[in-house]
């Protein structure tokens, strides 16, 4: 529990699940836009409230990995043993879809996505509850993702029937979608949980395909965008490209590495990388909400290296930088 939040609030929240309603609640990852994950009527209003597509499977949170069967079907020794090592924390497991599990929150798949957050007032809220939490990021769909309650409140507004505020959330990027469907796990989605690691207690190495024939969260095109346009460069190109868009009328924002931190660059805002890697996926999203905040219609980044926490900040700064909707229909 956090100061920000009561038992009452607890209470209140897991009424309005049992009600129907939409619950925004705190993980270590971002906030989610939860529903009871048994009621499809419920399970309709998050893909309305986001303009997300239906197709697009939700993720289902449950209090423990003792409830993992309630879920999911003919689950393997490879996902008992990310369960027990990895939950609850920022790990997600592509299963069989289980009875209790309608297709609303699968986007008509068998399979389903679930995971135990490793955040206190989600797991008490779960607890509470009694059931599995449906719960995609609370944002509008596409758009950068929200790491805390004020940031739920100003993009979805009535759309939400309560807030629970859990203060920041820790990890900053989404979970780790790891799919154990198959003869070898895969990783479907870069996040919180780092490649590294999951090799550790797997014993040996896990793909991360650029496609897949799972359907996902965070496999659209474009994904995690600001309002403005994400330019991605090579380091040694960063503060050319910046100076040039600049020039170019542009109002450029500059996530500038820490080597280049006393560097001058003429652009309309900055922002400077942490040397950690945690930090820099904890502040993400913030620093790209920031910049748009400031005015920026242009945002000039370079990748950081693709290991550790590294591998899920450039898998989100690509989809940000990724065609937006109205530029593919151009095409």
């Amino acid at each position: 529990m956090t100061a920000r939040t009561s038992d009452i609030d607890i209470g209140k929240a897991a009424d309005v699940l049992r009600a129907g309603g939409l619950v925004a609640l705190p993980t270590e990852t971002v906030y989610g836009l939860g529903a009871n994950a048994e009621d499809p009527t419920a399970l309709a209003r998050i893909f309305q409230v986001k303009g997300r597509p239906p197709t697009h499977p939700l993720i289902v949170h449950i209090s423990g990995a003792d409830h993992l069967d309630d879920w999911a079907e003919d689950v393997p020794a490879a996902a008992r043993l990310l369960a027990e090592h990895f939950w609850p924390g920022p790990l997600t497991l592509v299963l069989r879809r289980g009875h209790r599990v309608p297709l609303e929150a699968t986007g008509g798949l068998r399979t389903v996505a679930v995971r135990v957050p490793g955040h206190p007032v989600a797991l008490t809220l779960l607890k509470t509850f009694g059931g599995g939490v449906a719960a995609p990021s609370a944002n509008r769909f596409g758009s950068v993702s929200p790491t805390t309650a004020d940031h739920v409140r100003a993009e979805l507004g009535d759309g939400v029937d309560f807030v629970l505020d859990g203060g920041p959330c820790g990890v900053g990027v989404e979970s780790t979608i790891v799919d154990v469907t198959g003869d070898v796990p895969s990783i479907l989605r870069p996040g919180g949980a780092t490649r590294e690691d999951l090799e550790a207690v797997l014993g040996h190495p896990l793909a991360v395909p650029s496609t897949s024939r799972v359907r996902v969260p965070g496999q659209h095109p474009s994904h995690y965008a600001p309002r403005a346009r994400v330019v991605l460069v090579e380091p040694e190109n960063l503060v050319a490209e910046a100076e040039r868009e600049q020039e170019l009328g542009h109002q450029v924002g500059v996530f500038l590495p820490p080597s280049l931190a006393d560097s001058p660059v003429k652009a309309h805002a900055q922002v400077t990388i942490p040397t950690s890697m945690g930090a820099y996926a904890h502040g993400l999203y913030g620093f790209l909400r920031e910049l748009d905040q400031q005015g920026c219609d242009l945002i000039v980044a370079p990748l950081p290296a693709e290991e550790g926490l590294g591998l899920a900040i450039a898998n989100r700064l690509r989809r940000a930088a990724g065609p937006r909707p109205s530029e593919t229909r151009s095409r």
